[in-house]
Parts: structure tokens; C-alpha cells; sequence
């Protein structure tokens, strides 16, 4: 008999319970802690999804809130420009681009040359606002077009430049300045 035959056979009264306890204990691991070692596992892991749609659905929200806010920021930005910027009617209209213009011409020493003005008659249903275009030609010398031009574009009026065109016949001649103007105003009930 080899030696650990030998030792099995004769402390057999220890050894025995001792496998017996081994096999329990396996057994006690492979049906009671793996599974709820595995259970806690998946758990952590739901817990970590959970947490990352958690913060996820978080942002969401504040993107949907800075939506929500800048949507009624928009609002009330276009209801104040609707309301308070843009003429109320034709005649302020008109008065914006007939009296202003020229006034601030001749303040900044500019010879008011020509005016042709264009009434946009668009023909969409229902259209709220109207359109006034306006083409004036204006003479004098580089600073002071630069400082109408200026003036222009910074009043508080609602005027928008379309279109800048600046020439010279000749070099000893003052500059030519014609802008294309358009000023959009509230139309009445009746569409005018």
C-alpha cells in the first residue's frame, strides 16, 4: 500500500467527515452562493444602466427646458419686434424711409440725389406684414457716406440695407452713394 492509502485507511474516521463537509460545502457554493453571487453581479450591472439612463433622461430634460425657455424668450422677442419695432402701418412706414432718410442726409452734409420707392404687393393669403422698397442716391465725400451709412444701419428704426453701390465719375467729383432700402410694416385687416 502506498503511504496515502495508507493514511486515508487509518484516519478514516477524520477524513471521512472531512470530504463529507467538502461536498456539502461545494454543493452549499454551486446552489446557493454562485447563483446569488451572479444575481448581485446583474444587479450592480442594472444599477450602472440605471444610473446612466438616470443621468441621460437628465440631460434630456435640461435640453428640453433650455428649449422650452429660449422657444418663449423667441416669442416674446418677436412679439415685442412685431408690436413695438416695425411701424404699425404704411404711412410710418413710408415716413421712415421719405423723412428720415433725407434728414440725416442733409445733417451729415450729403446732396440727397433721387428716390424711387416700390410698394411690395405680394399676393400670399392671410400676409400680416407688407413691404416698402426704397432706392435713394445720395452724393458727398467718403467720411461723411461712412458715417450715414453708419447711422443708418445703427437707429432704432427698422430699416434694412439691401443693397450698397458707391461710385465716382470722376476723381475730382464728390462720391455717389445709392442704396437700396426695405422697411416691412403691419398690414390692417383689410390688407392695406
Amino acid at each position: 500500500m502506498t503511504l496515502v492509502k495508507r493514511i486515508l485507511f487509518e484516519k478514516r474516521s477524520v477524513v471521512a467527515p472531512l470530504a463529507l463537509v467538502l461536498l456539502v460545502n461545494l454543493g452549499v457554493y454551486a446552489f446557493v452562493v454562485y447563483p446569488l453571487e451572479a444575481k448581485a453581479a446583474n444587479a450592480e450591472e442594472r444599477a450602472a444602466a440605471a444610473e446612466q439612463s438616470l443621468q441621460s433622461a437628465k440631460r434630456e430634460l435640461a435640453a428640453a427646458l433650455a428649449l422650452a425657455t429660449g422657444k418663449t424668450r423667441a416669442d416674446q422677442e418677436l412679439t415685442t419686434f412685431y408690436g413695438k419695432v416695425l411701424p404699425e402701418n404704411f404711412s410710418s412706414a413710408l415716413r421712415l424711409t421719405y423723412t428720415r432718410v433725407p434728414v440725416l442726409a442733409r445733417k451729415l452734409n450729403l446732396k440727397f440725389e433721387k428716390r424711387d420707392e416700390e410698394v411690395d404687393k405680394a399676393t400670399v393669403k392671410d400676409q400680416r406684414y407688407g413691404r416698402i422698397k426704397t432706392r435713394i442716391v445720395l452724393q458727398g465725400d467718403y467720411e461723411a457716406i461712412r458715417r450715414f451709412v453708419y447711422q443708418l444701419e445703427t437707429a432704432p428704426e427698422f430699416v434694412i440695407i439691401d443693397d450698397v453701390a458707391l461710385a465716382q465719375s470722376e476723381t475730382d467729383k464728390p462720391l455717389t452713394l445709392t442704396l437700396a432700402l426695405s422697411t416691412y410694416y403691419r398690414l390692417g385687416a383689410d390688407g392695406t
